[in-house]
């Protein structure tokens, strides 16, 4: 279940209304039971380790993995930063900030970032973990930071996007967009392109600022509110845009998932759709997980939809990541689902135990990494399932047409 966040007393009644009302509506909250599959990949389990967040109640939404040079990054609401290396998983530094982080990592050859939920947002040198500065900024981060030469790009809650110095945090520039009194619990990342600044907000739009000066280049609602109550005009986009070549790609809660012209913001297509988990792009592919849980694929010059996969739903989609011949996603059970690109089949599955995966996968050529809500790190190795020849197809034993036993169906208290 997505949290609500809001401005107003008004605000606060509504969301506890609607909490409670999908506490009830077992209909529109049963998950979709997993049924066996026969395994087109191989997925092995490399490595596993984690950071101290065992007793942290919160979700992660924007706490997040990232990878560098070889090295993956990994943070605990209570204040831990971690780095491993990506091949092992061994620990090769580990950095404390004693800050309840909320919004990273973001990570370069140089410095790795992390903010907080009180403000705060950090630079750490990414060879040995050393603290390299820290800024306080007005409202929370629950959104990683974009991080280029010139600058470092960072949302904050109250509708304010931020352009820092990478060498001490200052700020170059800022951005503001008005916050609806009811919002949902998030933030888009911001993405850096060219000269532009980009990032979506909670008022259902878009906005590119030019990165020498903050100024406006242009802005564009993808997602215009409607409906007469709070909960109805809803039209966050809380997930960072896609950007290939001179296209841009958007998607809103409520609302529909469009392509936008780099340049001017003119809206070329749009498909109706609702994501809070965002899109992700792939070749000339667009892979959207719905805010029911189904994946959506789409031509990304047209937005014609190609398949739409129903396996999944409502359970608790992760933010979605790609490799070669598959999507990759985490659930609210901790199980990673594997979808093939070409037709949306489900092609493997694993379970890293009974937490919830909120944030996305991490794709580093065949290796795939995810983080659940408790901080636990499970590295795997995916490779396709070896074919015999031909001729010697028949002769294949039984044991080969594995297959991924039934999962017992969520009690009540899994699917809240």
């Amino acid at each position: 279940m997505r949290y609500l966040q809001t401005l107003t007393l008004a605000g606060t009644l509504a969301a506890l209304l609607a909490v409670a009302a999908c506490s009830k509506d077992k209909s529109i909250d049963q998950p979709a039971k997993l049924t066996p599959l026969t395994p087109k990949l191989r997925v092995q389990r490399i490595w596993s380790a984690g950071v101290d967040d065992k007793k942290a109640a919160v979700l992660r939404l924007g706490l997040g993995l990232s990878v560098a040079d070889n090295r993956l990054y990994a943070a605990g609401h209570r204040g831990d930063l971690v780095a491993f290396d990506l091949a092992s998983g061994r620990v090769l530094w580990r950095a404390h900030t004693r800050a309840p982080l909320a919004g990273g990592t973001a990570a370069s050859a140089a410095q790795v970032l992390v903010g907080s939920s009180d403000g705060q947002l950090f630079a750490f040198n990414a060879a040995n973990g050393a603290m390299r500065w820290k800024v306080r900024l007005n409202g929370e981060v629950l959104a990683p930071a974009a991080i280029s030469e010139r600058l470092i790009a960072v949302r904050t809650v109250d509708g304010k996007l931020h352009a820092l110095s990478p060498a001490d945090g200052h700020e170059l520039w800022s951005q503001e967009q008005q916050v609806p009194r009811l919002s949902l619990r998030g933030t888009a990342r911001p993405v850096i392109a060219g000269d532009l600044v980009l990032c979506g907000f909670d008022n259902g739009k878009v906005l590119a600022a030019n990165m020498t000066d903050g100024s406006v280049q242009w802005e564009a609602t993808i997602t215009p509110p409607h409906g007469r109550t709070e909960l109805e005009r809803l039209a966050d986009i809380d997930s960072a845009v896609g950007v290939s070549g001179q296209d841009v790609y958007a998607v809103g809660f409520q609302g529909r998932v469009a392509m936008l012209a780099l340049d001017t913001g003119q809206i070329w297509w749009s498909h109706e759709a609702s994501s809070y988990r965002g899109l992700i792009l792939g070749e000339d592919m667009l892979y959207v997980a719905t805010a029911d849980g189904e994946v959506i694929a789409l031509k990304a010059r047209t937005g014609a939809e190609l398949w739409r996969q129903k396996a999944l739903l409502h359970r608790g989609l992760s933010k979605l990541a790609t490799m070669d011949d598959a999507v990759v996603v985490g659930d609210f059970q901790g199980y990673v689902h594997w979808l093939d690109k070409s037709s949306g089949a489900l092609a493997a599955r694993v379970s890293t135990g009974k937490t919830r995966i909120s944030t996305a996968p991490v794709v580093a050529g065949n290796t795939v990494v995810v983080v659940n809500d408790r901080g636990q790190v499970s590295a795997f190795r995916v490779m396709p399932l070896a074919r015999a020849p031909a001729t010697d197809r028949r002769k294949a034993p039984a044991t080969d047409r594995r297959k991924v036993p039934e999962t017992p169906a969520p009690t009540r208290e899994e699917s809240q």
